[in-house]
């Protein structure tokens, strides 16, 4: 598969919003991503989303389980996976179906996990890559939304500073490494090719990382969020501990 250069990273057209607590941020994100799945069903029979893990969204998937949409028709994907059982507490899948998928609407979305039960993160991978390609159009496959977090080293997804995963260019999922566990990930033209993507981010420990997200002059080596560089503006939902630089 042949895919796009992603664009060389300049001044992001970058909508920062600063929620005064992680209750209004978890809201106002869900509000966002909720809004995004109903206008993609407007236009489309299916919509497709790629969802964080990590700590801060758990209480957004919360509010979004809550919210009336037709979940059956859409399809919940995930921008990067640790290779770990889909029952283990790290797994980005047990996260959405314990907090998405728990109660309410949201149980009748149609998750796709990252089939870590293969041999290899090679493997998985490439399954994963499978899936993505069945559906959602384009090369890069096009998603509907993409939610991201923003770890405090700058990584986003699992594109973790100086890791292989940043410089891939030539299919949408890749093998990464943080933090000494395998994972997969979604590589960067994927992300810049999605039709939103929104980062939320909360707590004072991501100030830093969040000051160089937003400045044009930040290497991506250092902050590889800064690759995700998609045709319409990003969104930035953060706390007022995260915006605090």
């Amino acid at each position: 598969m042949s895919i796009p250069e992603t664009p060389s990273p300049s001044a992001a057209n970058v909508r920062l919003e600063v929620l005064e607590s992680p209750e209004a941020l978890a809201r106002r994100c869900s509000e966002t991503i909720a809004s995004a799945i109903d206008l993609a069903l407007a236009e489309r029979d299916r919509c497709q989303i790629a969802l964080a893990g990590g700590r801060t969204p758990a209480v957004t998937y919360r509010h979004l389980g809550q919210e009336h949409l037709p979940w059956e028709r859409v399809d919940v994907l995930l921008g990067d996976e640790r290779w770990v059982s889909s029952d283990d507490e790290a797994s980005n899948a047990r996260l959405v179906r314990s907090t998405l998928m728990a109660e309410g609407p949201g149980r009748d979305a149609r998750l796709h996990p990252v089939p870590t039960h293969l041999a290899s993160p090679a493997e998985g991978a490439e399954a994963y890559a499978a899936t993505l390609a069945q559906l959602c159009a384009g090369t890069p496959p096009v998603l509907d939304l993409v939610l991201l977090g923003l770890g405090d080293d700058g990584h986003t997804a699992s594109l973790f500073p100086g890791t292989a995963a940043t410089r891939v260019r030539d299919r949408p999922v890749a093998v990464g490494e943080g933090k000494g566990t395998p994972r997969i990930t979604l590589t960067a033209p994927v992300l810049c090719a999605a039709r939103r993507v929104v980062f939320l981010v909360s707590g004072a420990d991501k100030a830093l990382a969040l000051q160089r997200l937003l400045d044009p002059a930040e290497p991506v080596d250092r902050t590889p969020a800064r690759l995700v560089q998609p045709a319409t503006p990003v969104l930035v939902f953060a706390d007022n501990a995260a915006a605090s630089r």
